[in-house]
């Protein structure tokens, strides 16, 4: 049985995309490091003729996305801590998303805005940060990674990306810590958080950061910032991570489902 007889998927009559430069168009195919245009002639102008059901109606098509992932250095590295809930307006599409991409042992690249874009581009950069290692034989700092995925998503400025992600890694500097988004801009900063329950975490973040905390201490501030967001904010949620970058390299402090910390913490109220 056919993809389409399984999807429920009738094409619309009467209208119909030529897709003989359908190669030229998708430049992907042949160079992965650039982005993948549909399959056929210009998207910008015929996506529209595409989104309709059986009926010929229109399909709206709703990006809206929701998360919450933060960052911040102190005495003993980076911290990180995401949530795992990836949505699509009021449609929550999975609980288990992986938010903290590893791109290298002494590199990690957050999520936030659209799932696909943040992942691909990260992995590009993964392999950007691999090819400079061989060629130099010395790890890329983490000033370069940031600025290279930066340069990156400013060559695609308003077409359409959804990028909102930190860099955060450790080099013979020391840790780092870069914001970077899809219109190229990229900052550098102690405290960053990012995504819809982010006004949530910074309240948490604002009480307890300060740059001499303990092991500990940060993990849990962490952990606390992410908790509260995921309770005020609807499209936050899943599973919260920790990860801690050391002059070593990443790791993973803790993964705990946010439902577990809320019993936890209510506890300790009492």
């Amino acid at each position: 049985m056919a993809l389409a007889d399984v999807c429920g998927y009738r094409p619309r009559m009467g209208k119909s995309l030529a897709t003989s430069d359908a190669c030229s168009e998708s430049a992907n195919i042949e160079c992965n490091s650039q982005l993948m245009l549909p399959p056929f002639p210009q998207p910008s102008l015929n996506l529209g003729n595409v989104l309709v059901d059986e009926s010929g109606k229109e399909i709206p098509m709703n990006f809206d996305h929701g998360t919450t992932t933060l960052g911040f250095k102190y005495k003993g590295g980076v911290v990180l801590a995401v949530d795992s809930r990836a949505t699509g307006g009021m449609y929550i599409g999975s609980g288990s998303v992986k938010k903290i991409i590893e791109i290298n042992r002494y590199l990690l690249g957050t999520m936030a805005g659209g799932a696909a874009d943040c992942t691909y581009w990260e992995r590009v950069l993964s392999k950007q940060c691999r090819l400079y290692e061989l060629r130099n034989r010395e790890r890329i700092s983490v000033a370069a990674a940031s600025k290279l995925l930066a340069n990156i998503a400013y060559n695609y400025k308003g077409m359409g990306l959804s990028m909102g992600v930190m860099i955060a890694g450790y080099d013979k500097s020391g840790p780092g810590l870069y914001y970077v988004d899809s219109d190229g801009e990229r900052t550098k900063g102690q405290v960053f958080s990012v995504g819809s329950g982010s006004i949530f975490a910074y309240g948490v973040l604002d009480q307890g950061y300060k740059y001499d905390l303990e092991d500990e201490e940060a993990y849990d501030l962490g952990r606390r910032a992410i908790y509260h967001a995921t309770f005020r904010d609807a499209a936050s949620g899943g599973i919260v991570r920790v990860y801690h970058m050391k002059p070593t390299g990443f790791e993973v402090i803790s993964e705990e489902d946010c439902k577990d910390l809320h019993y936890r913490y209510a506890q300790e109220k009492k």
